[in-house]
């Protein structure tokens, strides 16, 4: 028969990764994660795989975000040589997503060791290299939604559209078994209708086994227009305290969606900052991505982009302004204030917005804003949860700015548009919740009892089950 195998992103959010095993010998890796956070988890991404890199014939990626992508390179350090299916905007954004995360890798190994050798400790390695996120890119394989293919014997790979990220996919496997065919559906990360740019997610009515994400499993967010105005209002307070805005950011999805929203401030005569800040090379280069493929935003929003002849998405927010040099960078930090600064990594477990907290987080006048979710043992999990201090490039630095979390402008469904989606199969498939903290899986879980009678299960790490 076959087999589903739980290896990542199980009771907790990052570092998604299945195998699935056809009764044929076909072996699917879906997914293949980096985990984020604490320590642990660095030391998880070092681990050896749970499964021989050898043995797999296709890798299925739903998309391009580095805590589904992430260690695709190490895998090709490893050996595998496989295809690599993704859909072709995600095909396109995983090159900035892995690209950039090797650099960091050898960039944080370098500067680590240096530390390291002056407190006589052993130097470290990468964990992989650019020439290895090379080598998985060289193995993609893009497909278009609706496409179905077959990516390995017996097994079938349709994508549909998971309202996300841009190319973002719930997965559809169809897994020959002798004369049967069982059908999986993996949710993906599935998008917050109210989110901008992006289609709502597809609805599927058939499988024998879905995976569902369940991030936000334990609450809704806020509606968009009552975020829309928390978020002027904070901009109107910060304009009037005299300090800078910092805005943590997802280089793909969450930035664009935040350019998305400051155009419309700014057409609107409610932006008071007259200067906006891309310090983010790749979310740069992401947007001429997104550009390219308007075809893909919502009918709508696509309208709005047309009607007023605009065809890149900065044209969208005149005083946005690129720095991608790192001098550029380091000129923001003359800035005292009157500024909005989006930069990376999302979760502020590297990237230029580090820097930004050195030069700004002590200071009373600064605002930082969280427009999504932040994983435990991350620092920015630690800025929200009210720390008074942390630590940045080894310094102590006090947190006096003021600190608002925008959970409406996450590009996750909340719980009741994951019962909604989820609510549409027929004959209630087996479910398992992945993709959540242990705590926010049982209230989901409890939450689709009481709602839809379907029991759901939270699998162990490592557990495996017969399709």
């Amino acid at each position: 028969m076959a087999l589903l195998n739980f290896f990542g992103a199980i009771q907790q959010v990052t570092g998604s990764c299945y195998l699935i095993e056809s009764r044929d010998g076909a072996k699917v890796l879906l997914e293949c994660g980096m985990r984020q956070g604490r320590r642990e988890e660095d030391e998880g991404n070092r681990s050896a795989f749970a499964f021989d890199p050898h043995s797999l014939d296709a890798v299925v990626v739903s998309h391009a975000h580095i805590d589904h992508t992430g260690l695709l390179p190490k895998l090709a350090a490893a050996g595998y040589r496989g295809p690599i299916f993704a859909t072709d905007a995600t095909s396109e954004l995983m090159e900035l997503m892995l690209l950039d995360s090797a650099f960091i890798q050898e960039k944080d190994a370098e500067w680590e060791n240096k530390w390291r050798a002056r407190a006589g400790k052993p130097a470290i390695t990468a964990l992989y290299t650019i020439a290895d996120a090379e080598q998985a890119l060289s193995q993609r394989m893009p497909m278009t939604y609706g496409e179905r293919r077959e990516v390995a014997k017996g097994v079938q790979v349709t994508f549909h559209n998971a309202g996300h990220i841009l190319g973002s996919a719930i997965v559809e496997i169809e897994i020959q078994d002798h004369h049967l065919t069982r059908r999986l559906v993996f949710s993906g990360d599935l998008g917050n209708s109210c989110s901008p740019l992006m289609q709502d997610p597809s609805i599927l009515t058939q499988a024998d086994v879905v995976l569902l994400e369940s991030t936000y499993g334990d609450r809704d967010h806020r509606s968009s227009e009552a975020t829309l105005d928390e978020l002027a209002d904070i901009l109107q307070q910060a304009h009037r305290d005299g300090g800078n805005v910092l805005i943590p950011s997802f280089s793909v999805g969450r930035t664009q969606d935040l350019i998305f929203y400051l155009g419309r401030f700014y057409q609107e005569g409610r932006l008071p900052q007259q200067a906006v800040f891309l310090d983010s090379p790749m979310a740069i280069r992401a947007n001429a991505i997104y550009s390219r493929f308007q075809d893909q935003f919502s009918p709508e929003d696509r309208a709005v982009f047309q009607a007023h002849g605009r065809k890149r998405i900065e044209d969208w927010l005149p005083v946005l302004r690129c720095t991608p040099t790192p001098e550029e960078s380091m000129a923001i930090n003359r800035i005292k204030s009157g500024a909005i600064i989006i930069a990376g990594s999302g979760m502020c477990t590297g990237g230029r917005i580090t820097h930004h907290f050195k030069h700004n987080l002590w200071r009373e006048n600064c605002h930082i804003i969280f427009p999504g979710f932040q994983a435990k043992g991350t620092l920015g999990r630690h800025i929200v949860d009210g720390a008074e201090n942390v630590k940045i490039f080894h310094q102590s630095i006090a947190v006096k700015a003021k600190v608002h979390t925008l959970g409406g402008f996450s590009a996750h469904a909340g719980q009741s548009q994951l019962i909604d989606w989820v609510s549409h199969f027929n004959h209630h498939p087996e479910l398992y919740l992945v993709h959540g903290e242990l705590e926010k899986m049982q209230t989901l879980q409890l939450a689709l009892r009481e709602r839809l009678n379907w029991i759901a299960n939270i699998p162990e790490p490592g557990e495996q089950i017969a399709l």
